[in-house]
């Protein structure tokens, strides 16, 4: 089990880590400044029950304004559809995770990002 696991945060120096995404850019239209901007791999997750299902994103930030973007990772999924390791490190932020998806090209693609 990793350390983020058993603290459940990142500290400043891993979240600069999981900013690192092997020299992968990503852009998207930013709604709070209402053009195109580079957004950053907060390293975080959202994870949010509705009924029986949860959705899961990790969360992408402007660089300039600090405004949101989730990308999604699984769409009204059965808890149990998702290996319970993984599931874990949903919930618990887990950075090594979050850098993973946020160097998965299909998964940012998938999710309209811009990449350069």
């Amino acid at each position: 089990m990793s350390k983020y696991r058993q603290e459940g945060k990142l500290s400043g120096a891993d979240r600069q880590e999981v900013e690192k995404t092997d020299g992968i850019r990503v852009f998207h239209r930013c709604g709070g400044c209402g053009k195109k901007q580079e957004f950053l791999n907060t390293g975080k997750f959202r994870v949010n029950a509705n009924g029986n299902n949860v959705d899961i994103w990790l969360i992408y930030r402007c660089k300039k304004c600090k405004h949101s973007w989730n990308l999604t990772i699984y769409e009204r999924t059965k808890p149990g559809k998702i290996p319970t390791e993984l599931f874990e490190a949903f919930q618990t932020n887990d950075a090594e995770i979050a850098a993973a998806y946020g160097r998965n090209i299909d998964f940012l693609k998938k999710n309209n990002a811009e990449l350069k």
